[in-house]
Order: C-alpha cells, then structure tokens, then sequence
C-alpha cells in the first residue's frame, strides 16, 4: 500500500499544466483547472473519503499556491482521520440504536403482542361474538401463565400450564385457545420480536403431548333446537313478548338467518318492491352477499319497525347502537324457555324442510347461505336460487305463523 501514496512532487505540482485530477495516494489529489475567460491556470489541493454514510466525500483543503506539498499531505491526513472518527462515531450510534430496538423487542411481553394482534386483525372479523372471545379466552386462560412474560421466552411447559386444566373438560375453547396462542407467537416472530420453533404449534408437536379431541374429549354440543311441531305454539308465545328484541327474533326465525346478520339489519339493505333483503358481503359469515326474500308475514315486521331508528332496523335503547348479541337469549330467559338458542331454529327450519315439503337439498342450504362443500358442484351452480328459495320462506311462514294445535 506504501507505493500508493506520496506519487507527485513539488517540481511536478510547480510545473503541470494539464489539466484535471492528479493522485498523489491516500485520497489527496492535485486539481489542475483553466479559466475560460482568460486562460490562466488554478490548481487546489482535494482530499477524496468515504462518509459515514458509505458514499464517496470530496473536500478541498486550500490552492496549492498557499499550501506546499507536505502540508496538503499532513491536512489530507487530519480530515481522513476526522472522517473515520465520524464513521466509528456513526457506527456506535447504529450499533447503540439496534440494541436499544432489540432491548425493546426483547422486552415485548405476550399480552402486549397479543392485544396488537388483536388491534391489528379485529377489522377482518365479521362476527361481534369471534371478536370478544377472541381477547377473553386469551385473559382468562393463558394471561394469568405468561401474559407479561417477554414472548421470546415463551416455552412449551408454559403453554401445557395453560392447556392441561381445560383440555378434555373444554375442549373446544382450549383448541381455540391453542391456536390463538399460536397465531399471536407467529405473529411475534415474523415482528422479530422471538425467534425458534412455535411453541403452541399442533402438527407434528403439541399432537404429541396432548389426546386427540376427537377420541378423548367431550363432544361439542349442538345448539338447542326446538322440534318441528312446536314451532307454531312458540311463535304465538313469541307474539306475546313486548318489545323490539321480540320483534327481531321473530323476524330471524322467519328469515332462517343468523342472529349477528339479524341484529346488524339496516334499511338500506331491504328493497320493499322486490321483497328481499341484501345482506352485504362483510356481515356474512362465508364473505358473499346473500339475498333473503322476504315472506309477508317478515315484511309485517318491518312494517311494525319503521320510524324507529333511521339506520338500524332493530334499534337498541343507545342511541346509535343496534341490539345486543344477548337480545335474543335474554328473551327466551324471559319466556322461560332456556333449554332453546336463537341458533337452534335454524336446525328447526332445515328439519322442517326436509321432513316436510319435496324441496331440493340445495335450495334449503341456500336459504341458509351455506357454503358448497363440493367444488365440482360450487362451480356449475350460477344462480342463488331465489325463486324456489322465495317459495320457501312463503311456506315456512305459513307453517310457522299458523295457530297451533289444541
């Protein structure tokens, strides 16, 4: 590297009329220059260096008709070990920075990433209900075990601390459970903020640990439904019932839709001349719109709801609010009827369906916007089936609004 350096002398800095960059090495550089106006020479002292960005620094130190050779080769020599102190100085503070945001990131606790995820994710949620669990079963269960524990320091042993009590007697809300953890771990490693193998991960891993829910834990139970034939009589009691909840629940069962899409109605969704409500894609549960006729005795419904709120159909006492998602329940608690769910009378109304009218098997499931499981048969079927389904909802008014027996 020596031979690089010192190339000019002083007879060659006096004498050179070429114009241009000369190297004398180590970044010093003689610039020779002409005026165009009059066709003198000027010749200044450069010194070339690499910033405390990366890139490529000029700086003039003086003309060499006030600086010698020697001294523009001693103040080359300052300003390059000006800018390599400003280069470490700057790589210490990069260095400083990092650490802070990995002290930072280290000291992320599990709650911490888990409300983030939740902040992050609830607006994709369709259903009210999903989205309360979804923070509930993680602050009922797994906070109190590792909520401020940094998660990066996550284990194995705090998640089975978590999932043994309630594996085989909840085992659905523990499954659940399980794969929340999971997701908000994903979640924390893709921030950087832990690194490894998902502790909470099934596959492969927790399969090993815990029995299979299938084989040893309690069946799921289905919801509650009311048999066929007792339909009527309930949608009498149900008549009796003072109050807009009443109403809204009639109008579900009347619908056969499901509750959230019920309580979330607006008025703009229901078109009166072609007797029909549009359910928009974002309040339904498989993502698409679903089209509803409507039977005349859901239409009286509405009728008996118009004027009470400007946007929600089924209004609640807060201003601005639809109706609870307990509404319904807490009017089967005041009819004494606990051993029923709002959910249920959709199974009552695919048993009715199916055990009394000749309806195709498709155009039930339609009426209840169920997804095709079948791809094959999803991909030929263009049409919502809105005439036959029409036919329907007429006759399963009729069926649920006539007076019953005795």
């Amino acid at each position: 590297m020596a031979g690089l350096r010192n190339k000019l002398t002083a007879t060659t800095v006096r004498s050179t009329t070429r114009t241009g960059l000369h190297a004398d090495g180590a970044g010093l550089y003689l610039q020779v220059t002409r005026n165009p106006n009059h066709g003198h020479l000027r010749k200044s002292w450069l010194v070339r260096f690499q910033g405390d960005t990366g890139r490529i620094r000029e700086v003039g130190i003086g003309s060499a008709e006030q600086l010698s050779l020697s001294e523009a080769r001693e103040k080359a020599a300052i300003v390059r070990k000006e800018a390599k102190a400003g280069v470490r100085e700057v790589t210490e503070r990069q260095k400083e920075r990092k650490a802070a945001v990995l002290k930072q990131a280290r000291e992320m606790t599990f709650a911490q990433c888990a409300e983030a995820y939740i902040a992050a994710h609830k607006t994709s949620w369709k259903n009210d209900k999903h989205k309360a669990q979804w923070g509930a079963t993680l602050k009922t269960y797994a906070y109190p075990v590792f909520g401020k524990v940094p998660v990066a320091d996550i284990t194995v042993a705090m998640i089975m601390k978590v999932l043994d009590p309630i594996w085989t007697t909840k085992t659905e809300t523990a499954s659940r459970l399980r794969g929340r953890i999971e997701n908000v771990l994903d979640w924390a490693t893709v921030r950087e903020y832990r690194t490894g193998e998902n502790p909470a991960r099934w596959r492969g891993h927790l399969e090993k640990a815990l029995p299979a829910a299938k084989s040893k834990a309690r069946r799921v139970k289905h919801h509650a439904a009311l048999p066929i034939d007792d339909v009527p009589a309930f949608m009498k009691a149900l008549a009796g019932q003072a109050g807009t909840a009443a109403l809204a629940f009639r109008f579900a069962i009347l619908t056969a839709a499901r509750t959230s899409e019920v309580l979330g109605a607006r008025w703009d969704e229901i078109d009166f001349e072609e007797r029909a409500w549009l359910i928009p894609e974002e309040r339904m549960k498989a993502g698409r719109a679903h089209r509803v006729p409507l039977s005349q005795a859901a239409l009286d419904v509405l009728e008996a709801m118009r004027g009470k709120h400007p946007d929600f159909i089924f209004p609640s006492t807060h201003r601005g609010k639809a109706l609870s998602n307990m509404a319904f329940l807490m009017t089967l608690r005041r009819m004494d009827r606990t051993d029923l769910t709002a959910h249920g009378f959709r199974s009552t109304f695919r048993d009715w369906a199916a055990e009394r009218t000749d309806i195709q098997n498709e155009v039930a499931e339609a009426a209840l916007a169920h997804t095709i499981s079948n791809k094959a048969e999803a991909a030929y079927r263009r049409g919502d089936l809105f005439e036959k389904r029409r036919k329907l909802m007429d006759a399963w008014a009729g069926f649920a609004m006539a007076c019953p027996r005795g």
